[in-house]
């Protein structure tokens, strides 16, 4: 049986490029709804930053993380908007990006 920080990696995987998730929506995604905070800390030790997606989970307001662990708040940012995501003063807009 996987463990949840797998299921967790699982999940991310499957945000595709160009949109972003909740960290409620990938705990959900995972199996366990209320596992949002486990789904930050699963992300800040993420494995394999360049193959699993961290970049693209957002909070449910749609903030990027304030100490994004792989290269900090402007890092998340760049790699959203390389992928076409608009960030607008630290926020992304989910109306617009967030994976359905």
């Amino acid at each position: 049986m996987k463990s949840m920080y797998d299921r967790i990696y699982d999940a991310v995987l499957q945000i595709p490029c160009g949109r972003v998730a909740t960290y409620g929506q990938v705990a959900t995604l995972a199996g366990n709804g209320r596992a949002a905070r486990v789904v930050g800390n699963a992300l800040h030790v993420n494995p394999a930053p360049g193959v699993i997606p961290c970049h693209r989970v957002v909070n449910a307001q749609g903030r990027l993380a304030p100490h994004f662990a792989f290269g900090g708040v402007d890092e998340q940012q760049r790699l959203l908007e390389a992928e076409g995501v608009e960030v607008v003063d630290g926020y992304v807009d989910l109306k617009k990006y967030q994976m359905r």
